[in-house]
């Protein structure tokens, strides 16, 4: 394949381009499966690609397999695995990842490298992410998780534990805000630890994001980016992949 902004020679499709300094893949859908992941490259959305003539958003397709390995071989052979999908999706340089399939595998490729990250669930989820990027994009926040964690309740519930998963939903690039609220210590109690989890999202888009401790718990406002009830549910699932990912759900 060649560089759609230079031509110059790539060694795998959809590469960044080390000539002009350019990247040809805007965003990587990872499907992945514990023996299998398919990473489908994607340029620019149809808006873009028509003012370069049309070209097809889908740059190219890399399939990476594992033979997966049970007991303590198991820990090592999921890191290598995940190592070998994090390397190609450096090769490209992307704006942002989506990934749908076996948690455990996204999880740990999401340990390695640092782009946004999204979740999907849809049974095609390259016709999915398309039809998501041919709408209009969603603001991000640079703003660093402390900085968006605000209002006039101070105290949050589940210590340490519970800041840990507030920064986990503030840390979201579409998150503009996390306001606590009152704790509500008159909850059924519970032995499984600090739960959290997103709530429906309301007609402007901003989601609640409910922690339990115990017999306690507290309802925190999640201001995001979204602009309508379908956007901030698309937000809400990202964050709940999130906490679940953290161990949080």
């Amino acid at each position: 394949m060649e560089c759609r902004h230079c031509a110059s020679p790539l060694e795998k499709p959809g590469d960044f381009c080390l000539v002009c300094r350019e990247r040809n893949t805007v965003a990587v859908v990872l499907e992945a499966a514990r023996d299998r992941a398919t990473l489908t490259m994607l340029a620019e959305d149809d808006e873009e690609a028509s003012a370069r003539g049309g070209e097809h958003p889908i740059v190219g397709e890399t399939t990476i397999t594992t033979t997966p390995e049970e007991g303590e071989n198991e820990i090592v052979e999921l890191r290598n695995f995940a190592g070998l999908i994090a390397d190609e999706i450096r090769r490209k340089r992307p704006e942002e990842i989506y990934a749908g399939g076996t948690r455990a595998v996204i999880r740990t490729v999401r340990e390695r490298i640092h782009y946004p990250f999204y979740r999907v669930d849809d049974d095609d989820p390259v016709e999915a992410v398309l039809d998501r990027r041919g709408k209009r994009a969603l603001d991000v926040v640079e703003t660093p998780p402390s900085e968006k964690i605000g209002g006039s309740h101070s105290t949050l519930i589940g210590g340490r534990t519970g800041m840990r998963a507030i920064h986990a939903v503030a840390d979201h690039p579409h998150v503009k805000k996390v306001i606590p609220g009152p704790i509500d210590a008159g909850g059924t109690g519970s032995q499984s630890g600090l739960r959290a989890k997103v709530t429906r999202a309301d007609d402007g888009g901003n989601v609640r994001m409910l922690i339990r401790d115990g017999s306690s718990v507290q309802e925190n406002r999640v201001v995001t980016t979204a602009r309508d009830r379908e956007m901030g549910e698309r937000i809400r699932a990202d964050l709940n992949d999130v906490l679940a990912d953290a161990e949080f759900r």
